[in-house]
């Protein structure tokens, strides 16, 4: 009965230090799971303010999530933004998304694209890639607008 008992006391303190080890180590995450939690929320809003935006027309606002590195570099021309409203968007669906090194996120988008002119519709797959500005706290779209043209 002994051994039994100094068994069990041997395990109940393992058991007591094993949780108080756990305890430690994990005490520390939740300022970074915080953290990446309010940058993984920041994502999704910026994401879906974009996929509004591209829904409903409204591809200045579009724009606006841009990096504004791009912006300066690539800015949209009259000739430009009138393309984009000759076309409308009736569907964004996300396939699919991965994160990669450095605070980058790429989604792969399906669009349905409708020409308002011939009223054909045209699926599209896009590609985007969206990285974290840590000196302006927010995620910026790196590609620009989606190529709704694909070359044409």
């Amino acid at each position: 009965m002994r051994s039994t008992r100094k068994g069990t006391s041997t395990v109940a303190r393992l058991f007591w230090m094993t949780l108080a080890v756990l305890l430690l180590v994990t005490s520390a995450l939740p300022a970074q799971a915080i953290g990446n939690r309010a940058k993984q929320r920041k994502l999704t809003d910026t994401q879906t303010l974009f996929t509004k935006a591209m829904r409903w027309g409204e591809f200045d606002q579009a724009w606006g999530v841009v990096d504004p590195k791009v912006r300066e570099s690539r800015a949209l021309s009259a000739l430009e933004l009138s393309r984009y409203e000759q076309v409308e968007i009736t569907g964004y669906s996300e396939i699919g998304s991965m994160s990669e090194p450095d605070d980058v996120v790429v989604r792969v988008i399906e669009m349905r694209v409708v020409n308002r002119n011939t009223m054909a519709e045209r699926i599209l797959r896009v590609r985007e890639r969206w990285h974290w500005d840590d000196a302006a706290e927010q995620w910026w779209l790196q590609d620009g607008l989606p190529d709704l043209w694909q070359g044409q």
